[in-house]
């Protein structure tokens, strides 16, 4: 039996079969039926342990639906912060990745971020204790918040290069949302300059592009994390 890890974020569903801490295929849902998309997931297999970390907040009768479908339900939640020494007042996917980075990056301090719906900063040392970090609007977020409290300044797309210099206004744009997150980044990393520098999230391959600093994409950092906390608990059991 596998086991069955589950992040949900703010914006999307993602979900992957782990045996161990080897991820097999990932799926990805986006839609209102979030809920009836796991059981989708568990139709035919039922897991050994099912992972669960989700900012949004379930039923009890819907996580006493979880139980009955797998043998051991694991909620990310203040009690397992606890047990890994996470702050409470972080999410689940932060917790996640901390988890994750400690057994990829074991005894180097690391400064993890995730370009997600949110642009995320945690930095840990080389002891993995947790060292604080930072939140601000991802990008996406960042190109809505334009166009919805401006009066004639348009929507626009994550593009696929910028023009520095700002020649019209969608280069503008696009120039201070881009480069405003590199700048915020590269602050970041000089900060601390002797962590391994971690990317993660939905556009992490976009920024790593962009990157001079030698840095490790992780795009599956929080599933890894879930996963390493199946694995630990099947291991205390």
């Amino acid at each position: 039996m596998a086991n069955l890890i589950i992040d949900i974020g703010n914006t999307a569903l993602k979900a992957a079969w782990a045996d161990g801490m080897t991820l097999g295929k990932t799926f990805r849902y986006q839609g209102e039926r979030m809920f009836d998309f796991i059981l989708s997931l568990i139709d035919k297999e039922r897991p050994e342990v099912l992972v669960l970390s989700s900012v949004r907040k379930f039923t009890q009768q819907n996580l006493a639906r979880l139980e009955e479908v797998c043998d051991r339900l694991l909620l990310m939640d203040s009690a397992m912060f606890s047990h890994y020494s996470i702050p409470e007042y972080l999410t689940p996917d932060r917790a996640a990745s901390i988890i994750a980075s400690r057994y990829l990056f074991k005894g180097r301090s690391c400064s993890i971020f995730d370009f997600g719906t949110m642009l995320t900063v945690d930095y840990i040392d080389s002891e993995g204790c947790y060292e604080g970090g930072c939140i601000s609007p991802g990008c996406v977020t960042r190109f809505k918040s334009v166009n919805r409290y401006s009066k004639h300044l348009p929507l626009l797309e994550i593009p696929d290069s910028i023009d520095e210099k700002g020649l019209s206004t969608a280069d503008s744009i696009s120039s201070g949302v881009i480069s405003g997150i590199m700048f915020e980044v590269q602050g970041h990393i000089c900060r601390n300059p002797e962590n391994i520098v971690v990317f993660t999230g939905g556009d992490a391959n976009y920024f790593a592009k962009r990157m001079k600093n030698s840095i490790f994409v992780v795009c599956n950092l929080v599933l890894m994390g879930l996963a390493l906390t199946a694995v630990e608990y099947r291991r205390n059991e």
